[in-house]
């Protein structure tokens, strides 16, 4: 049952690269600039370096993953590979902006931008230091040559009751991109630790801060375009997206204040980003708000085109019981020299010249 599955993924993927490609010629027929917005998360990019003693230990040459300067350097390498190929006919120096989840600090972002296979692109890195428990964050890196930032806030959630509770903060970058002004909210939303019923309030309640976060700022800008991005810890059609932050499966249906999810459809043709026990999750994605969709933007102005999972031949685990499956850095307590465990997805936003 599952090689089926395997062989429909493929499938999929093929047809929609297919997809992408008859697209990509349109494009350049009618004269449109074309700019990449990804997502990446990155699997527990640690140094090697044990500075809080407990979960750090883990990553570092004494831990029980021994994860040393040569297994750090060959994952920066990796990775760097992996977002090189985010390249395009209509992108070719990669996407904008890339999101980035599961790091430990800025060091290895500013390590990651420098690696040989994207140091020619001179990425800049946003990052902030969260409260989570084992230590991860979330940042941002951007081609300072097509997005400018304006402003960086970071939104801590609160859990009522639960004045213990840490995760990742949320962080919000506003900056100009081909001329208009958008916001780009990165998230990685609370586990399923315990179960996806019993966990599921944790991400109900996050979402509902991405989306007060997205009302603050058309309070300030009521056109501009606002992106929440991040792995979510739940797919397109569970409570926290398709209820809380109303993001919506048809475009149709989405004004300008609301938000639509490319994702759904993808999930549906068996297209995942993430895979657990024989079954595909899109945990990876990337929800864009009505003000960026045509029947909403502003005439001349930045809108969204289409979505692509980025599951490159290379990122995927050829052997073993996880063939078909992301080839991820550890299985099983096993160091694999891969890449994550999730593939990254990217969106492209258009405008005409």
């Amino acid at each position: 049952m599952f090689s089926k599955r395997i062989a429909l993924f493929f499938l999929a993927a093929l047809m929609t690269a297919v997809g992408a490609s008859a697209q990509s010629g349109l494009t350049d027929r009618k004269q449109f600039m074309v700019f990449g917005v990804a997502f990446y998360n990155l699997e527990n990019l640690f140094d090697t370096i044990n500075n809080n003693g407990t979960y750090d230990l883990e990553f570092s040459p004494q831990g029980s993953r021994q994860w040393d300067g040569h297994k750090y350097w060959s994952k920066i390498n990796n990775l760097a590979r992996a977002i090189g190929a985010m390249t395009t006919k209509t992108t070719p120096m990669g996407p904008a902006i890339i999101g980035v989840s599961e790091i430990e600090n800025k060091g290895v972002l500013d390590d990651l931008v420098k690696a040989e296979p994207i140091k020619n692109w001179r990425l800049q890195v946003v990052h902030h230091d969260s409260p989570d428990r084992r230590g991860v964050d979330v940042g941002l890196l951007y081609n300072p040559r097509m997005f400018r930032v304006l402003n960086v806030t970071n939104h801590t959630l609160r859990i009522p009751g639960y004045e213990n509770f840490r995760t990742r903060d949320q962080m919000c970058v506003t900056g100009l991109l081909a001329g208009d002004t958008i916001s780009v909210i990165v998230n990685h939303w609370p586990s399923r630790l315990g179960g996806q019923e019993r966990s599921s309030y944790l991400r109900e309640a996050a979402a509902d801060l991405s989306k007060q976060i997205a009302d603050s700022l058309w309070a300030i800008r009521p056109g501009q375009g606002v992106i929440v991005m991040g792995d979510l810890n739940d797919d397109p059609m569970d409570r926290s997206c398709a209820v809380n932050l109303g993001a919506q499966r048809s475009p149709a249906k989405v004004g300008p204040h609301g938000f639509y999810n490319p994702w759904w459809k993808m999930l549906d043709d068996g297209i995942g980003t993430l895979a657990y026990k024989s079954q595909w999750n899109l945990f990876d994605q990337i929800i864009v708000s009505g003000s960026l969709l045509e029947q909403n933007a502003r005439p001349g102005g930045l809108s969204y085109w289409m979505c692509k999972v980025n599951n490159f031949d290379f990122l995927i685990d050829r052997t073993g019981s996880r063939q078909g499956y992301p080839h991820r850095t550890y299985s099983a307590g096993q160091w694999l020299n891969g890449y994550s465990d999730h593939f990254p997805t990217e969106i492209f936003l258009i405008k005409q010249r």
